[in-house]
């Protein structure tokens, strides 16, 4: 997918990370983020995966967990919409999610096994969609969103959360 989703195709809110995506072929960003990705948490020590940069915070792990469990959860939004469901799908509340997830009995190799995972999935998903699947719009959390604004989700969400590590966790 070249061509980007306009600003009818996602909420504000959702703006934030698609605005974050690059330009040019989704599935190729995808594809350079998951080894710039794979690279940083292969690079993790135990110490630093177990880090907390304030009190209440998530644990590096947990970030790390959070951007594979939002991918899951945008990426089956991206299958449902792209396959012509125009069920209403539900939001995810991802502050009961991420304390409940196993990331942080993980090892630094768990997560990445998790992360390549997930995103292999999501490629795979990606370059089986046919010119008009990218098109297609449905609903998620009671607002329009298309396929081609989820794609640029996945990536805008990554690397938000990768700014966050380099300046909060592992400066």
């Amino acid at each position: 997918m070249r061509e980007r989703p306009d600003s009818r195709e996602y909420t504000p809110y959702q703006g934030q990370y698609v605005s974050l995506a690059p330009e040019g072929d989704i599935i190729e960003i995808l594809e350079a983020q998951k080894a710039r990705t794979l690279g940083l948490i292969a690079g993790l020590t135990e110490a630093q995966a177990n880090y907390r940069y304030a009190p209440g915070k998530w644990s590096l792990k947990q970030v790390i967990g959070h951007i594979s469990d939002n991918e899951r959860i945008q990426s089956y939004r991206l299958l449902r919409i792209a396959r012509g469901d125009q069920t209403s799908l539900p939001g995810y509340e991802q502050d009961e999610l991420v304390p409940n997830g196993p990331f942080e009995g993980w090892t630094p190799a768990q997560l990445a096994e998790d992360y390549r995972t997930v995103r292999e999935s999501t490629l795979t998903l990606l370059r089986g969609l046919r010119d008009d699947d990218w098109k297609r719009i449905g609903n998620a959390n009671g607002s329009p969103v298309s396929v081609r604004a989820l794609a640029c989700i996945n990536s805008g969400h990554e690397l938000h959360h990768l700014r966050i590590i380099e300046e909060k966790y592992l400066k």
